[in-house]
């Protein structure tokens, strides 16, 4: 092993959580009271010096509070021609020493002290509103004229004005620092993890506006699309290592051949974080579209790179939690696309193997929820009578039902036929992948059910499934789904193993989008149509393309 090899090795197994340096989560705060209290048992059995010294520990930390806020006070109301370096360090440094609960201290401080001045802009609007509206019969002409409409010029640039937050101050100057544009994203990932906790108005018009500057910021002119090869540094391969979240990385061998012939990677950086991507893509060159990952990430030898007609993105990865919610995926797709189409003319089909994570919760829920209304509601009646119930639903056609019970044996004993699903998906051990039997008998609802969950299924309107959402809001189809494509611990858990393929066509994908963005319109293929719907036979597939 060479020594590029080596240090890739030993510092993705031992670089810690890359949150760590800036957000502090609870339950590492919990560990480190722990930690100390121990440490104060071994150390002495005087409770009184430990309660003395757990007392100079918080007046210190409460100390550390007040100097971080007034070092926040300092860079929001200072002249901008006094705001250096060293004014910004302090409150960076201040920040990052600070415990998770001092920081959602500070950040609700931010959001309610340096908000916008509600009485200020009532009185404009009050004033605004007491204005002739212009070109009424009120106004004389010529000067008088340009003289009122100055007026309404001088409220309206008051008014807006007014309507930007106090804290809008502090994200601008930070954004001038060298490391202030990671250190955002550091505070964003802060925000929304007190976030979780509680839906805080204040801190959630904080996030909001915060969301919008680092859009702006990271617009796609601002970003470098850079292509990963095994001759970069190693300090930005342990970054792709580490980073990997949705099919891990496992050797060096693997992340070798993830960057070797026939495979592409390619990440978006920005010049204020160097030599860390933002989010990267992972891309197959193929003769078809795969239908499992283990062709994609275990297949060996690839196939000659002109051979290939098609391009397959198998992961997207984005680095930073403090992005949440900024589709950067959607450009960086595109700009992949349009990069590989100049580079290999002979790719025409672009493509995804993605992940459906939100499928067996949806469906487990789905199952236990109908099994229990019907046993609720009349435990006697028979499963087709049932089909009366006011909110009850068999989600199992009958045929289906008929196979599991068969193949079930005693396990069917006096159940219904999602009852005996539901006893068969919920455990973690999978054991029906084990079985021919059960496989053949669960393949028909599993497939029919997931066609329903990525085409039906909806959250305002648009995709539940979250993967699905991403893909068809930057205008996919959905092309294909497949059975048993990822049988790892962790695809069996969100989708029963199914893995679904979407289809990106260049000269549709605005066309797409905006027909999923306006009216939540999903397209699919016969393939995946037929699993839901009814077809006429004179009805040929291109027509429901």
């Amino acid at each position: 092993m060479n020594k590029k090899a080596l240090a890739i090795l030993m510092r993705a197994r031992m670089r810690p959580n890359h949150l760590t340096n800036f957000a502090l989560s609870p339950i590492s705060n919990e560990l480190n009271q722990i930690l100390s209290n121990s440490h104060g048992n071994r150390s002495g059995e005087n409770g009184e010096h430990h309660a003395m010294e757990h007392g100079k520990e918080k007046l210190n930390h409460q100390r550390s509070f007040e100097v971080v806020r007034e070092s926040m006070h300092s860079v929001i109301s200072m002249n901008k021609t006094e705001v250096g370096d060293s004014v910004l360090n302090e409150f960076l440094e201040g920040y990052c020493s600070l415990s998770f609960e001092n920081r959602r201290k500070l950040l609700l401080t931010l959001a309610k002290e340096y908000d916008l001045n509600r009485a200020q802009v009532r009185e404009l609007i009050k004033q605004y509103l007491g204005l002739q509206p212009p070109g009424s019969e009120a106004q004389s002409g010529g000067v008088a004229d340009e003289g009122f409409l100055s007026t309404f010029y001088r409220i309206e640039r008051n008014l807006r004005h007014s309507l930007k937050p106090v804290y809008e101050t502090l994200f601008e100057r930070l954004n001038t620092h060298p490391e202030g544009l990671k250190f955002l994203t550091i505070i964003r990932a802060d925000i929304l993890s007190i976030l979780t906790e509680g839906n805080i108005a204040s801190l959630r018009a904080l996030d909001s506006y915060l969301k919008e500057k680092l859009t702006t910021w990271l617009s796609p002119a601002a970003l470098e699309l850079h292509q990963i090869t095994w001759d970069d540094p190693a300090s930005l391969l342990e970054k792709i290592v580490f980073y990997e979240a949705v099919h891990p990385i496992s050797n060096l061998i693997d992340l070798k051949r993830r960057l070797g012939v026939g495979r592409r990677c390619f990440g978006y950086f920005h010049s204020a974080i160097p030599r860390e991507p933002l989010i990267f893509i992972e891309v197959a060159l193929l003769k078809n579209i795969a239908e499992t990952i283990q062709e994609v990430l275990w297949d060996n030898p690839p196939i000659a790179e002109s051979e290939a007609t098609c391009a397959l993105f198998y992961s997207i990865s984005s680095t930073q939690p403090g992005l949440a919610g900024i589709n950067l995926g959607k450009f960086l797709i595109k700009r992949v696309i349009t990069l590989v189409k100049i580079d290999m003319p002979h790719i025409s089909v672009f493509a995804t193997l993605s992940p459906i994570p939100g499928f067996m919760q949806w469906l487990l829920s789905k199952l236990a929820s109908q099994s229990k209304l019907a046993k609720a509601e009349d435990i006697s009646r028979s499963p087709a009578d049932r089909s009366g119930l006011t909110f009850y639903e068999n989600i199992l056609e009958p045929e289906e039902e008929r196979a599991l019970i068969d193949s079930s044996g005693d396990l069917a004993s006096g159940k219904s036929g999602m009852e005996i699903m539901l006893s068969l998906l919920t455990p973690t051990t999978h054991e029906w992948t084990n079985s021919d039997k059960l496989l053949s008998a669960l393949k028909p609802p599993l497939m029919r059910l997931c066609a329903r969950y990525l085409l039906q299924e909806k959250k305002r309107g648009k995709a539940l499934d979250s993967v699905a959402n991403f893909h068809l809001q930057n205008g996919a189809m959905v092309q294909r789904i497949n059975w048993m494509a990822d049988q790892s611990e962790k695809g069996l858990n969100q989708s029963a193993g199914i893995m679904v393929n979407y289809v990106y066509r260049p000269e549709n994908i605005e066309e797409y989008a905006q027909l999923y963005f306006s009216k939540g319109h999903i397209h699919s293929s016969y393939d995946v149509k037929r699993y839901i719907q009814p077809v006429l036979e004179n009805e040929s597939k291109d027509s429901l393309l």
